[in-house]
C-alpha cells in the first residue's frame, strides 16, 4: 500500500502541480477567461510523467488538446479520452494542421529525434519531456534544429521552480558562499523496490528505448540543478550499478564525481533503490554553507543577515509556475518566461552519456 501512494504522490508530483504552480499572473487569468485557447498536441504519451501533464492541461481553460498520436493505439485512445481530445493514426495529421501551435512530446526517448525534427520543420513548438535525447549527439542536432527553427522549448526540469532552489542560485550569483568549493545533489526513490516499472512503464527500465536507467532518469533532475548553479562541466567520474536485477541489466543505482570548470568538486546521486533521500542538495564554500535536508533549506553565511543555520531559512522567493504552464504562457504571448534552452537541454544528455561512459570504462572522462 505504501509503495502504490508513493507512486502515485510521484506521478503527480511528475506534473508539476504542486507549490510550484503559483497563481496565475492577471494579464494570464484575463487570457484564459478570454476564451481564446492555445491548441496543442499530445505526440506521443509513453512517459510516467503523462497523467500529470494531462491533469495540468485539463485544468486551464485556455488550452486545447486537438490531438493525441502514439504508436500504441490504446495508449493514445486513453489519453485522448482524457483530454477530450481526437486521435489521429499518423503524426503527420499533427505537422499538418495549422491551428496546432505546439505539442508536447511524452514518446519513447528513442522516438525523440525523429519526432523533434519532424516538429522543428513544421514550426510546432514543443515541450519535450526530458532527456532531450539518447545521446548527445542527436540531442544536439535536436536542439540545433529547434533554434533554427525560431521555437518556444522546454523540458521537464521542474526543480528550477521550486523557491530553495531560486534562493540559493540568486545567492551563488552574490557570492554569498565565498570561495566555493562543493556541491551535492540526490535524487532518489524506491521505484525499483516497489515495482513502478513493471507493466505500463516497463519501457523506461530499459536502457535500449530509454537510453539510460535509473541513475540517468532521476540524476537528470539534480544534474540539471548542479550546473544551473555551477556551470559547465569539465570532466567526470561515476559507479553506477544494478542492484536488484528486477529489471535485468538496467542499471538502479549511481553516484558521479563531477570536476566543473569553475574548480567546484560537485557530487551526483540518482536511483530506484533508495528508501529515502533525506538531504538533496548541499552547496558549500569558504565563506558559506546551505544544506536541503527533508524539503528544509538550511543555510550559514556571515554575508547573509540571520543566516546562522540553525533554523529552517524561511525567506524564500515565490516559486515559479511549472515547467508546462511556462511553456504554456509562453505561446499565449508570454515575454522573457524561464524555458530550459535546447542547448541547456541536449548539454544535459551529453554530461549523463559521460557519466556512463566512465563507469564502463572506470575512468574520467571528458565531458566534449
Amino acid at each position: 500500500m505504501n509503495d502504490r501512494i508513493t507512486r502515485r504522490r510521484f506521478i503527480r508530483k511528475a506534473g508539476y502541480v504542486g507549490a510550484a504552480a503559483t497563481v496565475l499572473p492577471q494579464a494570464l487569468r484575463a487570457a484564459e477567461e478570454s476564451g481564446k485557447a492555445v491548441t496543442l498536441a499530445f505526440v506521443g504519451c509513453a512517459h510516467i510523467h503523462t497523467p500529470g501533464f494531462v491533469g495540468l492541461l485539463k485544468g486551464r481553460k485556455d488550452v486545447r488538446v486537438k490531438y493525441v498520436w502514439d504508436h500504441d493505439a490504446a495508449r493514445a485512445e486513453k489519453r485522448a479520452k482524457e483530454l477530450g481530445a481526437g486521435v489521429v493514426k499518423n503524426a503527420d495529421d499533427v505537422w499538418s494542421d495549422s491551428e496546432v501551435a505546439g505539442v508536447v512530446i511524452c514518446s519513447e526517448t528513442n522516438r525523440h529525434h525523429d519526432l523533434v525534427l519532424a516538429a522543428a520543420k513544421a514550426r510546432k513548438h514543443m515541450f519535450v519531456e526530458k532527456p532531450l535525447g539518447i545521446t548527445g549527439k542527436e540531442s544536439d542536432e535536436m536542439a540545433e534544429a529547434i533554434e533554427k527553427a525560431g521555437l518556444l522549448f522546454t523540458t521537464g526540469y521542474f526543480m528550477r521552480t521550486a523557491p530553495a532552489h531560486l534562493f540559493l542560485k540568486d545567492q551563488v550569483a552574490k557570492g554569498s558562499f565565498g570561495k566555493l568549493t562543493r556541491v551535492r545533489g540526490s535524487n532518489c526513490h524506491n521505484g525499483s523496490l516497489g515495482g513502478w516499472f513493471d507493466t505500463e512503464w516497463r519501457w523506461m527500465a530499459d536502457p535500449k528505448i530509454a537510453g539510460v536507467g535509473a541513475f540517468g532518469d532521476l540524476g537528470t533532475h539534480s544534474l540539471d540543478i548542479l550546473i544551473w548553479l555551477m556551470g559547465d562541466v569539465e570532466s567526470v567520474a561515476a559507479d553506477i550499478k544494478v542492484v536488484t536485477g528486477r529489471y535485468g541489466d538496467c542499471d538502479e543505482s549511481g553516484e558521479a564525481l563531477i570536476k566543473f570548470k569553475n574548480g567546484v568538486t560537485g557530487t551526483l546521486a540518482g536511483g530506484w533503490v533508495d528508501v529515502a533521500d533525506p538531504v538533496t542538495l548541499l552547496i558549500s564554500g569558504t565563506e558559506g554553507h546551505a544544506v536541503i535536508v527533508n524539503g528544509n533549506l538550511y543555510l550559514k553565511s556571515a554575508k547573509v543577515e540571520g543566516a546562522d543555520g540553525k533554523e529552517p531559512w524561511k525567506d524564500l522567493p515565490e516559486g515559479q509556475r511549472a515547467p508546462m504552464h511556462l511553456f504554456v504562457d509562453s505561446i499565449a504571448g508570454a515575454k522573457d518566461l524561464p524555458l530550459v534552452k535546447p542547448r541547456e537541454a541536449a548539454a544535459r544528455v551529453s554530461v549523463m552519456e559521460a557519466m556512463y561512459q566512465a563507469a564502463r570504462a572506470r575512468k574520467w572522462v571528458t565531458v566534449a
